[in-house]
């Protein structure tokens, strides 16, 4: 697994992986999920008040791993069998269990998903967040919290492994921008594991 030589947040442990799956992999992974997994619009809490979010969404996961975030409170989906053999590929790469996805499927441009950061206290202190782009490209961006001007970008392509693992969650944000420019679906796949 390629590292950063030199990490440009301070104390972030980012890592990209490119092709981490082959064009065909993506591929196929793709049309099935686009095909049978339950997707669903989220409402979540913003500013007080509660929006859909403006992308569609599936929790999966083992029966007790139920996730809160956004005021919303989700309980998993079972895994989709193609998922499977997904989750044990990356348990073995990183050395760490995930025990639930969260599928996020962004539509055109026009969906997105604002700052945040995945520090819910179910996630841990540490978390490692495993997460799989197929589909269209797509601009992905973290910010430090101490000082939002300090940013590093990344291009999500089809096929893409993108890990956030050590302190990232606690010293950063990150967001995927909505875009005028014309781009087609894309569904990203960020395993986790659920403590408890």
């Amino acid at each position: 697994m390629s590292v950063f030589p030199s990490p440009p947040l301070a104390g972030a442990d980012v890592r990209h992986l490119p092709g981490w799956l082959s064009a065909e992999q993506a591929t196929a992974l793709h049309q099935q999920l686009l095909q049978q997994v339950p997707w669903q619009v989220h409402r979540i809490r913003m500013f007080g008040r509660w929006v859909d979010s403006p992308r569609l969404s599936c929790w999966m996961g083992d029966p007790q791993a139920r996730y809160r975030y956004s005021g919303a409170t989700f309980e998993a989906a079972p895994w989709l069998p193609a998922l499977l053999p997904l989750r044990d590929r990356l348990q073995d790469a990183l050395h760490v269990p995930f025990n639930s996805v969260l599928l996020n499927r962004y539509r055109n441009g026009a969906d997105g998903m604002g700052w945040h950061s995945d520090d819910e206290p179910e996630l841990g202190p540490a978390p490692v967040i495993a997460s799989l782009s197929v589909g269209d490209a797509r601009r992905f961006v973290l910010r430090q919290r101490a000082a939002p001007a300090v940013k590093q970008e990344y291009l999500l392509q089809h096929g893409d492994l993108l890990v956030m693992a050590g302190a990232t969650q606690q010293l950063c944000q990150h967001a995927l921008p909505k875009t005028a420019k014309a781009v087609g679906e894309r569904i990203n796949l960020t395993f986790r594991h659920i403590i408890g």
